[in-house]
């Protein structure tokens, strides 16, 4: 198949590129939340790619559009390049313009349509698509309290009541309560033998 060429405008390229640098500042600005939880820590890049791939996999098993509830979590944080991560402290003396955020940053790139599309959809919360990525982005949390409360943070636990209070689907509440279950360790530690980790060697083979 041929590739198809496009020729776009030197100001739309440099539109575009100010874009690929602006997504990469997610990787320097923190999750500004845990300061007052007491342990953890997190940027918004590393939380917007576990919120997708969690997006994706409950759109899946929900019947729902995989792609538009990836895309809804890729895009939920981005403003906060410009931002910052407003915590729920913050908002309760902030404003944050999110949207007028998002609309400079994708004003001239040939994106903002799409981009600005995801982020009304979120905001109004009126699609199923919206609701799962709403609860993506608490079961993030949800594990990250999960490992805090297991490294002996206690009060980790009451964010964790609350963040199992703002989910919105059944799909969800169910995932959570396997998450809470579950050794955040088990899948790379608890799946092996034991003895491997002492000879390195699977006894099957031995």
């Amino acid at each position: 198949m041929a590739e198809k060429k496009v020729k776009l405008p030197l100001e739309q390229l440099g539109r575009l590129a100010d874009f690929c640098n602006e997504v990469g500042m997610l990787r320097h600005t923190p999750r500004s939340g845990y300061a007052f939880l007491g342990s953890g820590r997190e940027n918004v890049a590393e939380h917007s790619y576990r919120v997708s791939v969690l997006g994706y996999a409950l759109a899946r098993l929900a019947g729902a559009d995989p792609a538009r509830v990836t895309f809804l979590c890729l895009f939920h944080d981005l403003h906060e390049a410009r931002t910052g991560d407003f915590n729920y402290v913050n908002h309760r003396y902030n404003q944050c313009r999110a949207r007028q955020a998002l609309e400079d940053a994708t004003r001239g790139t040939g994106l903002a349509e799409d981009v600005l599309g995801f982020w009304d959809e979120l905001a109004e919360e009126q699609s199923p698509e919206a609701a799962l990525a709403h609860d993506a982005d608490q079961l993030d949390l949800i594990c990250n309290l999960h490992v805090e409360l297991g490294k002996g943070n206690a009060f980790a636990e009451e964010w964790l009541d609350s963040a199992l209070k703002r989910l919105r689907t059944p799909l969800a509440r169910e995932l959570a309560e396997a998450i809470l279950r579950t050794d955040p360790n088990r899948w790379w530690y608890g799946q092996v033998e034991k003895d491997w980790w002492i000879h390195h060697q699977d006894p099957a083979q031995s």
